[in-house]
């Protein structure tokens, strides 16, 4: 087992760890398995369970509950979808994808509802989410972002765009000559959710079973080293860590993104740096980033820019780059210069997984009674709790506007064997941050991240 407390500063924030759950004790027979103890698996639990009390579940951990995505990530439940709007249209119609941001909008509060309703201290705050414009060209494409949910029917309660000084009302960092923002966003710490998930479903009746790595999943059977899990539905909630299993090698692709933390900052800096809503922030460059303030009052700061590593490997060598963490701190010491003169007490990271169109799915094949759900590019946090509300529906026979909603059985075709799916991940890496430099020299869209847009499903 990982040393936990060095895993992100969410888990070293937690103070003393629990002691693991119990391995796979042998051949099981459930009625749900479920494979991942991350937000997704989770989620499929506690909405099975209230759908259905007494049914017998299993879910199965390689590592302990929370140790993936759902322990380490940037703390946004945010109603982002990787699929634009317009690719949702195109694989369905217009309707559709309007269903599906409707239904991401209403996710957010949801999670906020249960942690409420369950008692569980998981710091959310709902301050929506502030995207810098730092360059007349981010600012453009802000204007644009801001105009395109106009034409899909969304009004300034949902997005709206800032002048300057609204802008720096909520973050004062360098050069902002406006912002979009959108309410539809909140803060949490993502180790506390994954916690309190945990022993919710326990308290329900499941049992997690931590240490025990599925080798592969087939109809009607879990097969890990210490055992055989039979059931009717297998649920694959395995996100990053897919392509370990037998016969994903393709299936998603596992792509690090990293994060640091500061020490606690004083009240002086952060009147310098505002935030006071505890928004999240980005800005309008195409490698992305994103940052909140902790509960704690630190900044906690991430992006992406780590490389795909040949063969879809996933290793905890990977989690730590001097070159990506220096990096991150160079971006946000430019953003926002009084976090300079203050300390970094955390470097972490993890993988994501990103499916071949970029387009998020869950689903159920009743033949076999195989569900998944997973390629959350990142934005996994709200999104992992409509798949378990989803998968929940579909596992117990319920149709509803839930199960109707487009992501439903989508099938994204698999990514490329190597060297071709090594050579296109980068090559995309390396033409975003050539897109960001380009547009910062030249003050004009870089066609080439256009280009990529495309590709990438926006």
């Amino acid at each position: 087992m990982t040393d936990l407390r060095k895993v992100s500063l969410w888990w070293d924030s937690l103070g003393p760890v629990a002691p693991a759950r119990t391995p796979l004790p042998g051949d099981l027979d459930v009625d749900v398995a479920i494979v991942g103890a991350g937000y997704t698996g989770l989620w499929t639990a506690y909405y099975l369970m209230r759908a259905a009390p007494g049914t017998r579940i299993a879910v199965l951990e390689a590592n302990v509950a929370g140790f993936g995505a759902s322990g380490r990530n940037g703390g946004w439940c945010s109603a982002l979808f990787p699929a634009s709007l317009d690719t949702i249209a195109r694989y369905s119609s217009r309707r559709d994808a309007l269903a599906m941001q409707h239904a991401m909008h209403d996710t957010v509060d949801e999670v906020g509802r249960v942690a409420a309703e369950a008692d569980m201290d998981i710091d959310w705050a709902k301050g929506g989410t502030v995207g810098l414009a730092r360059t007349p060209v981010q600012l453009d494409r802000g204007r644009d972002e801001v105009a395109h949910m106009r034409s899909w029917g969304f009004g300034p309660d949902d997005y709206r765009m800032l002048d300057a000084d609204e802008a720096q009302d909520r973050a004062r960092a360098t050069g902002v000559l406006g912002a979009t923002y959108t309410p539809h966003c909140a803060v949490i710490h993502p180790a506390k959710l994954a916690r309190g998930l945990a022993r919710l479903v326990e308290s329900t009746g499941v049992t997690i079973y931590e240490g025990t790595p599925a080798s592969s999943i087939e109809p009607g059977v879990v097969r890990t080293p210490l055992g055989d899990v039979r059931a009717p539905f297998v649920v694959r909630a395995t996100e990053a860590f897919t392509p370990s299993l037998a016969g994903h090698r393709r299936t998603l692709l596992p792509v690090y993104s990293l994060m640091l933390a500061t020490e606690p900052l004083p009240d002086e800096v952060w009147a310098e740096i505002g935030l006071a809503e505890r928004e999240t922030f980005n800005d309008g460059r195409h490698l992305i980033i994103y940052g909140q303030r902790t509960a704690d009052g630190r900044l906690a700061f991430g992006g992406r820019g780590a490389p795909y590593h040949f063969g879809s490997r996933v290793d905890p060598g990977f989690e730590r780059s001097q070159k990506v963490h220096d990096g991150l701190w160079a971006t946000l010491t430019d953003m926002f210069p009084a976090v300079a003169a203050h300390e970094v007490t955390h470097r972490w990271g993890g993988p994501l997984g990103i499916s071949r169109d970029w387009y998020a799915s869950c689903g159920l094949d009743e033949r076999t009674g195989l569900a998944w759900a997973g390629g959350y590019v990142g934005d996994g946090v709200a999104t992992t709790n409509l798949a378990g509300r989803t998968l929940a529906d579909l596992v117990t026979g319920s149709p509803s506007e839930l199960t109707a909603l487009p992501w439903v059985n989508h099938r994204s075709r698999r990514w490329e064997p190597e060297p071709l799916r090594w050579l296109g991940a980068n090559a995309g890496l390396a033409v975003m941050s050539s897109a960001d430099s380009r547009e910062a020299r030249s003050g004009r869209p870089a066609r080439r991240a256009q280009l990529m847009g495309r590709y990438v499903g926006h």
